[in-house]
């Protein structure tokens, strides 16, 4: 039996009752919600809150007091900020230019386009036909960086905003922009705008630092206005860069930052230069050891620098011996300083070298310093324009390495890690008027720092040696 489609009854129609609203109901509830949404955002800004107090206050005095009384205390707070800006600059930068400058291009750059920017850049999300925008939190700005702090929207990476950085740059009229991750706020990512780069003048030679070896050595300018310290102390330093990217600048700021701590009898610096001395000649005479090659010697025209480094290691085999329950990180001190490997070309000494024999004695003596010297107090600082394995076999014991400017950009990944480039590390894009620029990638931390490092000239290398001892030592007998 079959089902019938023949229906007796009509089909019944459902109309929606209407509901009318007057339009001035409308409206009000939209001047409502904005007003609501304005008085929220001056409670949530301090500096709002201060001009409308300031001018009212102003208003009231004028009409109710006298007229001199505002003006009066106007007069006297420009006179104040001014006498603030001459007796303290420091204090004025911080406290008053910066937070103007702050709120100036909060409001006025990052807010008033932001909505745009990021539908623009792809990084809206759309659900359900509405639009979900990544809420801006925060901007703080210095001199040469916009800090612009943001809650990613559920589903989306870091990676997400790195892909576009570029394009957010050129929305907000930045030179640049890098994408960093917070620790410990997995959910929130900051985006540092490039407005006006310190980078593209020569940096001058810091003054030397009586914390050198606790806090870091001041070896670089960052390019939002602060200093760079080098940690050498229990680390090991890689530096890459093609020919006359700036390698010469790197090492001479770390001998200029350790010259005090020489003087004094914490440290001592082992010089290794393959190219017969002519990169590190002017710095000799701060070396305690210095093996630059010798043609005429009986085992070859590297011998001379395994023995250095085969010595090297004694020292740290010996170190090994008497700190073995004691402590798990030397203490430089007079009896026992730091002592740090100088090595201007590592390629000279892993991959261009024809003797077999010296070769395997070089190999291992430096894979036993990278894997072992640095708890001990014995450092490697090494300096190389081809970062390839086959090159560098040992690469990957060095926790803080250097990317000057490249020639492909492949080096860079092999250099400061994976996807480094993707975070803004375009060592291949560096100009060749930059020497000196580079990324900085520390061991454990996901983006790279962009840096000059300073330049020192024949005279400033001559200067050095009227340092005067540090007035800070460590340790004073024995190892700690």
């Amino acid at each position: 039996m079959g089902l019938s489609t023949y229906r007796d009854e009509p089909p019944a129609f459902f109309r929606p009752e209407t509901i009318r609203v007057s339009l001035w109901l409308v409206l009000g509830l939209w001047l409502v919600r904005q007003l609501f949404r304005l008085v929220w955002w001056i409670v949530r800004t301090p500096s709002a809150l201060i001009t409308i107090a300031a001018l009212t206050a102003f208003e009231l005095g004028w009409h109710y007091v006298h007229p001199a009384l505002p003006l009066g205390v106007l007069g006297g707070l420009v006179v104040g900020l001014v006498g603030w800006r001459l007796r303290g600059p420091v204090t004025f930068e911080a406290q008053v230019r910066l937070r103007v400058r702050t709120w100036w291009r909060a409001g006025l750059v990052y807010r008033r386009r932001w909505a745009t920017a990021m539908d623009t850049a792809g990084l809206l999300v759309e659900r359900r036909r509405t639009d979900y925008v990544p809420p801006l939190l925060g901007v703080r700005s210095t001199r040469t960086v916009d800090r612009v702090r943001v809650r990613m929207l559920p589903g989306q990476r870091v990676e997400d905003y790195a892909q576009v950085a570029d394009r957010l740059a050129a929305t907000f009229g930045a030179q640049d922009c890098r994408v960093r991750s917070i620790r410990k706020r997995r959910h929130l990512v900051e985006l540092w705008f490039l407005v006006n780069d310190p980078l593209e003048t020569v940096v001058r030679p810091f003054e030397a630092a009586e914390d050198a070896l606790t806090a870091g050595i001041p070896v670089a300018l960052v390019e939002d206005g602060t200093v760079f310290r080098l940690k050498l102390v229990g680390s090991h330093v890689l530096c890459v860069g093609a020919t006359g990217a700036g390698k010469g600048s790197v090492l001479s700021a770390i001998i200029a930052g350790l010259v005090p701590f020489v003087i004094g009898g914490l440290v001592n610096i082992w010089a290794v230069d393959p190219k017969g001395g002519m990169e590190l000649a002017p710095c000799r005479r701060f070396f305690t050891r210095f093996a630059r090659g010798n043609s005429k010697a009986a085992g070859g025209y590297e011998a001379s620098l395994a023995e250095l480094l085969e010595d090297a290691v004694q020292v740290m085999r010996e170190r090994q011996d008497r700190l073995f329950g004691v402590t798990r990180l030397h203490t430089p001190s007079t009896d026992e300083p730091l002592i740090v490997v100088l090595v201007d070309e590592l390629a000279a000494l892993t991959a261009w070298i024809n003797d077999r024999a010296v070769k395997k004695r070089i190999e291992s003596a430096l894979g036993l310093l990278l894997s072992q010297g640095r708890a001990v107090g014995v450092v490697v600082v090494g300096a190389i324009q081809d970062p390839r394995k086959d090159v560098l076999p040992q690469r990957d014991l060095f926790p803080i390495r250097i990317g000057l400017r490249l020639n492909e950009a492949e080096h860079i990944d092999l250099t400061l890690g994976r996807a480094a480039r993707l975070r803004g590390a375009a060592c291949d894009m560096i100009p060749d008027t930059l020497p000196g620029v580079g990324y900085v990638q520390l061991d454990g931390i996901t983006e790279p720092v962009r840096v000059r490092f300073a330049h020192h000239t024949d005279h400033d290398l001559a200067a050095l040696s009227h340092t005067d001892r540090p007035a800070l030592t460590l340790v004073e007998g024995g190892a700690a």
